[in-house]
């Protein structure tokens, strides 16, 4: 039995994640979960699965939670919450928070021993060399949950990084991967949300309409494979059947394909190296598909790409940034305070007018994300 603590239990990959416990109760138990402000759908999690420990994002809803849950779990709130739910027993934390506030508990966790299965890709994009030091100085896995890393972690099992010549990340293109930079200039919040392939939140699925979301997870692969990035490449394949490639010097290409089902990289990382059944998951049979379809990505359509590559080469606060300044105009596009485009170039002013600090520590991470946040924030109630 793998004693499992869960980070963002009410968003996309929270909620598939409690499925497949669900599903396998013999081999998962949940031990304790965190939750944003989503209370009554944490309510019924709590009954369904009873953790012994909680969290929510707010003082103001622990007692509106309290009313609905048995009394003898234990409430907590805020950062002092997440840390203290990952304290608790267990063998790995699921960690599916949204954004940079998914670093922290993710280091106290590695501190305490457990592995990390990570969907917060913040996490990496923002300190990953802290992260990854951590983590071999912890002897604890850091087990990637994104289709994409979940993909080329499996192709990587049984050989040596040494051979390996790229790693080849596939990308849909989101919602508007068939439209001109002239085309995007009005588009709105639910064209954006209307994604092709895949089922997820709405931070994430704005963060593959602009690609910021494949730039995230470039500057994941890097650090979760200890890979540079002349080795990291992306490839734009539509129908979201081949999840990622790693090709080695011989020429040799291992891909990992399957339908797109968040579902069926969730569980690997909690039953790795054993396979189970994936509730729910559609079989691939690819001659109803007929025909698999790549191109290579154009860095002037999709600037946020470019953006990612970068900073990420530039290192240092560069990454937390160019995050932070991404988080904030997602959440003021999907406000409707401002159009499509204007994420990109929030984004990019953010970098242009950021003094770079190498080899940041902790401290001096979350003080680059606090500033930028402010800072944006800031200048767009002046214009707003």
């Amino acid at each position: 039995m793998k004693k499992i603590i869960l980070l963002g239990s009410t968003g996309s990959i929270g909620v598939q994640t409690l499925e497949i416990i669900k599903a396998h109760p013999e081999k998962f138990s949940l031990e304790a979960l965190a939750c944003g402000r989503n209370i009554s759908l944490a309510a019924e999690q709590i009954k369904a699965f009873r953790p012994a420990y909680v969290s929510v994002g707010r003082r103001e809803d622990v007692e509106s939670l309290k009313s609905m849950i048995p009394d003898d779990i234990e409430v907590g709130f805020g950062e002092e919450g997440l840390l203290t739910a990952v304290r608790q027993p267990a063998d790995t934390i699921v960690n599916a928070l949204m954004g940079s506030v998914g670093l922290t508990p993710t280091l106290e966790g590695m501190k305490t021993g457990k592995d990390i299965a990570l969907a917060n890709k913040e996490t990496l994009v923002t300190a990953g060399h802290i992260v990854t030091e951590e983590a071999e100085r912890s002897g604890v896995k850091l087990i990637p949950v994104d289709s994409e890393h979940s993909a080329i972690y499996q192709c990587l099992e049984g050989n040596s990084l040494s051979q390996v010549d790229r790693l080849i990340l596939t990308a849909s293109g989101g919602s508007f991967r068939d439209l001109s930079r002239n085309e995007l200039e009005n588009v709105t919040v639910e064209d954006a949300l209307n994604h092709p392939n895949w089922s997820m939140g709405a931070k994430i699925t704005i963060d593959s309409a602009t690609m910021m979301n494949k730039g995230l997870e470039v500057i994941e692969a890097r650090w979760l494979f200890d890979m540079p990035y002349e080795k990291i490449d992306v490839i734009l394949h539509k129908e979201s059947m081949i999840h990622s490639m790693v090709e080695y010097i011989d020429g040799s290409v291992l891909a990992h394909l399957g339908s797109p089902d968040m579902k069926v990289p969730i569980q690997y990382a909690l039953s790795l190296p054993d396979r189970y059944k994936v509730p729910g998951s559609k079989k691939l049979n690819l001659w109803e598909i007929g025909s698999l379809h790549f191109e290579k990505p154009d860095y002037e359509r999709f600037k946020c790409l470019k953006m990612a590559f970068d900073a990420g080469k530039a290192g240092g606060t560069a990454p937390t940034v160019m995050n932070a300044a991404n988080e904030v105009a997602v959440e003021a596009f999907l406000n409707r305070q401002i159009p499509f485009l204007e994420i990109e170039t929030i984004i990019e002013q953010a970098l242009h007018e950021h003094d770079n600090k190498t080899s940041p520590d902790l401290e001096t991470i979350l003080e680059a994300d606090r500033l930028t946040r402010a800072k944006i924030k800031k200048d767009m109630n002046k214009r707003l």
